[in-house]
């Protein structure tokens, strides 16, 4: 049994949201326009401009979001946002080189649509250079290594993040009043260690992952959606009241965190593999540009102003998630629950994107009668290695760090300039813009080196233990 059999019969691409089962890829070539422009392969199918806006704003928003706050510390008051705001840029700007580069081999090569993979080995193969030409393929393939480290990374984050907000919340139980305004110390009734929570979990996380169907993970995703978006504005009605003077924040932080604020901030802005697929669904993807343009611009204001506002508001006693700091009061107890209980259910939509690469390379080598144990065996391998790696790895912010710095600063800022060079040098380019795209991928390369090595230097020999503060500390 062939691995493309699988792929079209059970697992479709991770990144092919582009045409509908019921046609044939035969039809969906006939809809393709000379012009260069996507037709959609099932109207029915296709998403308006508004549902692609929701998506794309998912698709960036998650637990990078909450992390930022600390991020802001590592940087500085004034040097974060401005930071942040230099990363989004950049970030949006690499996006639509991804775009344009897709969209210029669907017009060379007469096809309907390529995906993140398809994009960086075309390019490769119409480089200059013989060498790339002849290996061509490996683009795909490191494309496809960079999205498992970041997607089950993603996963391992989870496990890290229900852990320490479950446990935050078992410890206060005893203390936790309904009055959130009150100054009162908490006493923490210990519990088991986070370590335990997160094989607690895992049972649970197996049994998530075990719903292959796409479809019926959207209901998760629905759900997620509303409990997030819910915690959110719990969590921005909290920050915004009565914020201390910030006279004493730094300005500028020590140059020696610095590249763990980089590894936070290009982890939140996570969903550069999602622009293709987003981009393929639209009923009108003329508009996909400007929908992309507004949708960033949208997310890079809620990272600023919630990792100002955090930051402001807690401090250095600021931690890994901002969740963590919140009151202990049941309302905003319940927020920390809402949260988690939506990041248990991305989970499973996170999973898919490493599901759908690895586990169609085992079942073709496997008897066709036990196709479903080895799916189910390889899913189940998969969850637990997320969970060992979190464990291993238990502080929130360097797991964010880390996943950062090592493969989404490869996805969002090293690969797609370096995809323009590739696709355009040969046809002319401005030298203006390849010292543009040189610089850029400088950038994301170094923030790659340094990141990784002072996460794991980090991680081997920490200079400041974990922040474990009162929550209603915010108020003394």
């Amino acid at each position: 049994m062939s691995t493309q059999r699988l792929r079209d019969e059970d697992y479709r691409d991770y990144s092919s949201t582009d045409a509908s089962p019921e046609e044939s890829p035969s039809e969906g070539l006939n809809n393709f326009s000379s012009s260069g422009s996507y037709m959609r392969f099932g109207e029915s199918n296709s998403t308006t401009w508004f549902q692609t806006l929701i998506h794309l704003l998912k698709s960036n928003i998650g637990t990078g979001l909450l992390g930022l706050p600390l991020a802001v510390k590592n940087a500085g008051i004034l040097m974060g946002p401005l930071s942040l705001l230099v990363i989004g840029l950049v970030a949006v700007h690499c996006m639509s080189i991804l775009v344009k580069c897709a969209h210029h081999f669907c017009y060379r090569l007469n096809k309907p649509f390529v995906d993140y993979g398809d994009t960086v080995m075309y390019g490769l193969e119409a480089s200059p250079v013989s060498w790339l030409r002849n290996h061509a393929h490996w683009g795909r393939h490191i494309v496809d290594f960079f999205l498992i480290v970041t997607q089950l990374g993603f996963c391992c984050i989870y496990f890290v993040f229900l852990a320490d907000n479950f446990k935050q919340v078992i410890e206060m139980a005893n203390g936790t009043t309904s009055n959130c305004h009150n100054n009162e110390t908490v006493i923490l009734t210990p519990t088991m260690d986070s370590r335990l929570y997160m094989l607690t979990f895992l049972p649970f996380m197996v049994l998530l992952v075990f719903v292959r169907n796409l479809r019926a993970l959207s209901i998760f995703s629905l759900l997620a959606n509303i409990t997030m978006a819910v915690s959110l504005v719990m969590i921005y009605q909290f920050t915004v009241q009565n914020i201390p003077d910030p006279s004493h924040l730094p300005l500028v932080a020590s140059w020696k965190t610095y590249p763990l604020f980089f590894g936070t901030a290009i982890f939140a802005f996570e969903g550069i593999g999602m622009v293709l697929p987003l981009e393929n669904k639209m009923k009108d993807p003329k508009k996909f540009s400007l929908i992309l343009y507004v949708g960033m611009t949208i997310v890079t204001a809620l990272y600023i102003s919630l990792g100002i506002l955090g930051y402001l508001q807690f401090g250095a006693n600021i931690q890994g998630s901002i969740t963590l700091n919140l009151p202990n009061c049941w309302l905003y107890q319940s927020v920390k629950l809402l949260y988690s209980v939506g990041i248990f259910f991305t989970y499973a939509l996170q999973f898919y994107v490493p599901a759908e690469i690895i586990i169609p390379f085992f079942v073709a080598r496997g008897p066709e009668h036990c196709e479903l144990v080895i799916d189910l065996s390889v899913r189940t391998v998969l969850v637990c290695l997320t969970c060992i790696l979190a464990i291993l790895i238990p502080r929130l912010d360097l797991v964010i760090s880390l996943v950062g710095s090592v493969s989404s600063s490869a996805l969002a800022l090293i690969i797609p300039p370096l995809l323009e060079i590739t696709t355009y040098y040969s046809e002319g380019m401005s030298p203006i813009t390849i010292v543009k795209d040189a610089l850029i991928s400088i950038l994301g390369f170094m923030g790659f080196v340094v990141g990784t090595c002072l996460t794991l230097y980090e991680l081997v020999q920490p200079t400041s233990a974990p922040i474990f503060i009162n929550s209603t500390s915010a108020f003394v």
